[in-house]
Parts: C-alpha cells; sequence; structure tokens
C-alpha cells in the first residue's frame, strides 16, 4: 500500500524510498515486531479466558509436558496477523507472487483455527479429521501451485530447477502440479509436527524465510541472476517483503513463547507457517532447496514416517517417541538444550542452502 507514496516522489524526496523493496522490508520487519509486541498480551488474555484449560495435553507425551496445562493455544494469530497487516501496508498490491503466498498462509491457518478450535472446545488431542485437514490442505496447494504455473515465465512454466547444477530443469509437465503440491502440503505437515515444544517451530521458521527471502530477492533481479547463473523469475523480489513480515511477527510471538511458553502457536501458526515456506519455494523454482533449507522440518517429519512404518512392520520402535524432539526429552536432555540445538541446526542448513545459489 505505502508503494504508492512514490507517486509522490520527483525522484530526489523521501518518498522515493518506498522504490526499493530493501527499504519496504526493512519497514515491513519493523511494523510487524511492533504489532507482536502491541497486540501479544492482550491476545494472549483473550484466549486465556476464552480457552479456559488451554490446550490439552497428550496424555501419551513427555512427562515434563503435564506442568503446561492451561497454557492457551492459538498464538499464531498473533503472527499471521503481524504478517498480513505488514505484508499489505508495505508490499506491492500489483504482484501476484504476494497474493499467492498470502492465500496458502491464509488458507492453512484457517485449516489450523479449526483444528484448534476443535481441540479446545473438545478439551481433545484429536482436533478436525486428518483426512478432511489433508483433504483442504490439497485443495489449496491445488489452487496455489496452478497460479504458480501461470504466474511463471513461459520458459519455467512446468519446469524444477536443480539446484548446484547450471541451467539445468527438469520438464515435469502435468505432473509440476501434483509436486508443487506435495511441497506445500509437505512443508505444512512438517512445521505442524515440529511445533511440539516452547519456541522450537518458530525459529527455525524464521530462519528458513528469511533464507527463502534471499532467494525470492535474487532471482527477481535479473543483474543477481546473471552473475549467479540462476533462472530469473521476475516478480519475486517482492516475496522479501513477505519474508520480512513473517521474521518480525515471529520474533514478537517468540518473546511470548520463548519457555517457559505463555502461549502455543497451534496449528494456526504452524500450519500457516509451512504452507507459507512450501509456496514460497515453489514461486521462487528453488522446491528442492526448501529441502535443504527446512531440513530440520524434514528429519522431524521423516522420524514420525519411520516410526509408523517400522512399527507396523515388526512392532518395535525405532525411536523412543517420535517426532524426534521427544526422542531426545526420553534420551534426559533439557527442552532448552534440545531448542537452542536444533535452532544452530536450522542455521547451518539454511546457509547451505544459500549457498547453492553460487555453487553452481
Amino acid at each position: 500500500m505505502l508503494y504508492w507514496l512514490t507517486a509522490l516522489s520527483d525522484g530526489g524526496d523521501v518518498f522515493n524510498l518506498f522504490r526499493y523493496i530493501t527499504f519496504r522490508a526493512g519497514g515491513a520487519f519493523m511494523t510487524a515486531l511492533v504489532f507482536g509486541f502491541v497486540f501479544g498480551r492482550p491476545l494472549i488474555n483473550v484466549l486465556r479466558r476464552k480457552q479456559g484449560k488451554g490446550q490439552p495435553i497428550r496424555e501419551d507425551g513427555p512427562e515434563g509436558h503435564f506442568s503446561k496445562a492451561g497454557t492457551p493455544t492459538m498464538g499464531g494469530l498473533l503472527i499471521v496477523g503481524a504478517l498480513l497487516t505488514s505484508t499489505l501496508m508495505w508490499a506491492r498490491w500489483d504482484n501476484g507472487f504476494v497474493w499467492l503466498v498470502l492465500f496458502v498462509t491464509l488458507g492453512y491457518g484457517l485449516i489450523g483455527f479449526a483444528d484448534d478450535f476443535a481441540k479446545v472446545s473438545k478439551q481433545n488431542t484429536k482436533g478436525v479429521s486428518g483426512k478432511v485437514r489433508l483433504g483442504l490442505g490439497f485443495l489449496i496447494a491445488a489452487i496455489a501451485s496452478y497460479w504458480a504455473s501461470v504466474l511463471h515465465p513461459e520458459t519455467l512454466q512446468y519446469q524444477v530447477a536443480m539446484p548446484i547444477f547450471k541451467d539445468v530443469l527438469l520438464n515435469f509437465g502435468i505432473f509440476f502440479i501434483p509436486f508443487a503440491m506435495f511441497v506445500i502440503v509437505g512443508a505444512a505437515n512438517a512445521v505442524n509436527l515440529t511445533d511440539g515444544l516452547d519456541g522450537l517451530a518458530i525459529m527455525p521458521s524464521m530462519i528458513a524465510a528469511g533464507a527463502l527471502g534471499i532467494i525470492a530477492y535474487a532471482v527477481g533481479r535479473v543483474d543477481f541472476t546473471e552473475y549467479l547463473d540462476v533462472h530469473y523469475v521476475p516478480g519475486t523480489g517482492e516475496i522479501l517483503i513477505f519474508t520480512a513480515s513473517l521474521i518480525g511477527g515471529g520474533l514478537g510471538f517468540l518473546w511470548y513463547n520463548a519457555p517457559p511458553a505463555a502461549v502455543f502457536m497451534g496449528d494456526t501458526g504452524s500450519l500457516a507457517l509451512g504452507g507459507a515456506l512450501g509456496a514460497i519455494a515453489v514461486a521462487t523454482k528453488h522446491e528442492l532447496v526448501l529441502g535443504i533449507v527446512g531440513g530440520l522440518f524434514v528429519v522431524e517429519a521423516m522420524s514420525v514416517i519411520i516410526q509408523v512404518l517400522y512399527f507396523k512392520r515388526t512392532g518395535k520402535r525405532v525411536f523412543l517417541m517420535a517426532p524426534i524432539h521427544h526422542h531426545y526429552e526420553k534420551k534426559g536432555w533439557a527442552e532448552p538444550q534440545i531448542v537452542i540445538r536444533f535452532w544452530i541446526i536450522s542455521l547451518i542448513l539454511a546457509m547451505i542452502g544459500l549457498a547453492t545459489l553460487k555453487v553452481r
């Protein structure tokens, strides 16, 4: 919205600053951060009054989690509210990629909200049926995947870029849509599975968003793509505004989610964040790089898949408990120890993912 202030510029005044994506990204970050600090405590108070007993705790979960009973959930409303407000304020409204990512974020946020509401109102950890959640998730992903293919330049439509290998494109044809759907749905559910400890999901989400924001800005500038030998996707640079908003809103949320958490993000936040990361990867043609940047989420999801398949086959468990962060809890690691070490791993993976821009 504020981009239109450039119409008042004569090229040498303060209004000219709004032409620059980097300036608006800084403004978006600060706006979302202030939003989080201002509305965080009032939102928590409302959630606590409305939810009563708060998020139900799994009876088969780690023993230490029973002390968290009564903590309100749906804190993801703070993150989504901050990034939505900030993105709409600072991003260009004529950019299709911005609306694409917002559509996926809000769509998955609504699915998560319905699931959280069902859990809290029924005081049951099951929430909305898994089939319903997955079905709606695939529907949103299908729309977003087709939308992205329409926005992509003709030379990149239905193509999947290979990291590291210069100019290598795999033509998926009509199978690009289901591939992109899998990326978005997989990312959403992987972040959802990671959200099991105070502060565990939000920081890796911000780190991944930061890396993807840099990638989006780079592939959206023809001069950068020529230097880096990556594929040019016009218009994606504006996604940096969204990722800056996500990081600012995420930090505002983390202020209240840091151990011991005053609020949980719930599925409202985790599904929205994961869907957003998947949508950005599809938009920027860096779907495979997401597997590196978001490697922690991949490991968390794979630990659940391995555990379930192995248990069905043998009746035994590979991990003491899945997802894998609960395995380390069972081994006696303190919660902050697990969280901070997983943050470090996320940062390392994000750096590796960014390195693929130059290593060709």
